[in-house]
């Protein structure tokens, strides 16, 4: 690995553990996720899974199976992107897991570029899209204690 490679592993995993504390934000009890973007070495948006804006702060139905309305990590890291003055063309996504088919498609179109996650989900149908459409998709495992 050259000098260049070993200082970008180096950021890759200080984002991660950036994005896994920003997933302590999230009142999931089933899953915390946590996303932050990164477009020349600025974060220029962070997301967690959880509740749109206004409703309850819970997740998990009576039977603790997610509610069909929760957002995930990636989708309210864009959505904000979406709302502020910036934009994501050629940005880095940092997800502590990897995403859905559906953050898959946003990522696309948001034209990030590149997408770093930590773990991996039981599904990777989204990885496979990202990887189809180009995306630089890199799994970055902090072994760190």
């Amino acid at each position: 690995m050259n000098e260049k490679e070993n200082k970008q592993l180096e950021l890759d995993l200080r984002y991660i553990r950036m994005a896994k504390i920003w997933a302590e934000n999230s009142y999931c009890k089933r899953r915390q996720v946590g996303a932050i973007v990164v477009k020349d070495k600025m974060i220029i948006s962070d997301g967690y899974n959880g509740t749109p804006s206004g409703f309850e702060n819970i997740c998990e139905d009576d039977n603790g199976l997610t509610k069909p309305y929760v957002l995930h990590a990636e989708a309210n890291a864009i959505t904000k992107i979406a709302r502020s003055g910036n934009n994501s063309d050629g940005a880095t996504l940092y997800v502590t897991s990897s995403p859905c088919i559906e953050c898959a498609k946003l990522i696309i179109q948001a034209g990030i570029k590149r997408v770093v996650y930590s773990e991996a989900y039981r599904l990777n149908d989204g990885i496979e899209l990202l990887q189809r459409a180009g995306i630089e998709v890199v799994l970055a495992q902090d072994v760190q204690p």
